[in-house]
């Protein structure tokens, strides 16, 4: 078996730690690749000279910026995603520093589940894009507003003045979208949700969206070309009267997750909620 290690250099002691890491799984038969540029400073066998299919698992080392990286550059590799947390807010990289090895342990063990979470694809003239979080469509240069129109399978639902519109999965709800006033959604629902960005009116509200649908989005202003982007990362050009389709990508998303670590514990951790339960009021 082997196991692809992806670490941070941006993150302090990630090197140290991947090498820490390598020496876990190798004291237990298992080999280690790593990216070319890295390969050698951690120890590692370079990824260029792997099977791709001899890889069970890709380990992240960062945050989920870090994880959403790796899902993009490495799309041949069809292995689940392990994130281990060196960032701030990870939701997906949901292992914390301090709970690696154990983690690592479970993985091992076998104490997980491979979560196949709903990815989107967005098209305009041949050129496509592949999103985990979401689809972003911003208004980029232009100093207005500007006017999106949305149909679902033909059918006019509305049109949006706004700084533009993300359409996030379920598993990039507490991402952009959440920030954006948009509602987190539990990433075993298969939904997508619409969250206008700065709406010019205030009745304009996020919208949750069967995954089923074919949606455009029609770029109505007679104005400098928007960015449509996945997941912060690649981009195209939407010019003036173009439309682009968005739609659930055949290819899911797949990650790791550990009996370990739960969800909605993740998210009060990493939100802060300060509620706990409250013990019974005694009775005298």
């Amino acid at each position: 078996m082997q196991i692809a290690l992806f670490p941070n250099e941006k993150k302090k002691h990630s090197y140290e730690l991947a090498v820490q890491i390598r020496d876990f799984f190798q004291s237990r038969g298992i080999s280690i690749v790593a990216e070319d540029e890295k390969a050698e400073r951690i120890g590692a066998k370079p990824l260029s000279a792997a099977n791709p299919s001899d890889i069970k698992f890709l380990i992240s080392m960062g945050g989920d910026g870090t994880l959403m990286r790796i899902a993009h550059r490495f799309t041949h590799i069809d292995a689940p995603i392990l994130g281990i947390n060196l960032g701030h807010l990870g939701f997906m990289a949901d292992i914390p520093a301090d709970d690696i090895f154990e983690s690592l342990e479970d993985l091992l063990k076998g104490a997980y589940q491979i979560h196949e979470r709903l990815a989107l694809e967005a098209t305009y003239q041949g050129k496509s894009l592949r999103a985990v979080n979401d689809i972003v469509i911003h208004r980029a240069q232009n100093y207005s507003l500007i006017e999106l129109a949305i149909t679902l399978d033909g059918d006019y639902v509305n049109t949006f003045v706004s700084d533009g519109i993300i359409l996030a999965t379920p598993n990039g709800s507490t991402a952009y979208s959440m920030a954006a006033g948009g509602p987190i959604i539990s990433p075993e629902l298969e939904a997508i949700v619409l969250t206008p960005i700065c709406p010019h009116t205030i009745s304009n509200r996020p919208i949750v969206l069967m995954p089923h649908h074919k949606i455009e989005i029609e770029y109505l202003s007679r104005y400098k070309s928007i960015d449509v982007r996945a997941d912060g990362l690649d981009a195209i050009e939407l010019p003036s009267r173009g439309k682009i389709t968005v739609c659930r990508s055949s290819k899911p998303f797949r990650l790791v997750n550990l009996n370990r670590h739960e969800y909605f514990s993740t998210l009060r951790t990493k939100l802060g909620w300060s509620g706990r339960l409250k013990s019974e009021d005694k009775v005298d």
